[in-house]
């Protein structure tokens, strides 16, 4: 496994930015597609985003569609997500995953039977309106 650390969470007013960074560590940055995932009280862990491998393509949940961007630096082993329009719906604890598929990261939800092969411990998101 991927060892992973985020940071860049904080609190944020309503329409603000944040840029949340996770640095990898322990296996080959390039053999892994990125994804953030966050976690509202009381909510499932949801998709946010994820990145391929080479950074060449891009998938977004709807709701964070056309203000969130994800991005990689692979020659230093970190994914960004860079929040924009930030609204109190997006408080939430975030956390980057790391999976060889792409496409596992897109499509796992709290119900499936397999999970991304690394998690981070996570970073708070509180957006004040």
């Amino acid at each position: 496994q991927v060892k992973l650390v985020e940071s860049g969470g904080g609190v944020a007013q309503s329409g603000g930015s944040l840029r949340l960074s996770c640095q990898a560590s322990g296996r080959p940055f390039r053999n892994y597609a990125m994804g953030w995932f966050r976690q509202a009280p009381g909510k499932e862990r949801e998709f946010v985003g994820a990145i391929n491998w080479s950074g060449s393509s891009t998938y977004y949940a709807d709701s964070v569609k056309g203000r969130f961007t994800l991005s990689r630096d692979n020659t230093k082993d970190m994914v960004f997500l860079q929040m924009n329009s930030l609204s109190p719906e997006d408080t939430a604890v975030y956390y980057c995953a790391a999976d060889p598929l792409v496409s596992k990261l897109r499509l796992w939800t709290s119900s499936s039977s397999a999970g991304p092969d690394s998690w981070g411990q996570g970073t708070q998101v509180i957006v004040s309106s």
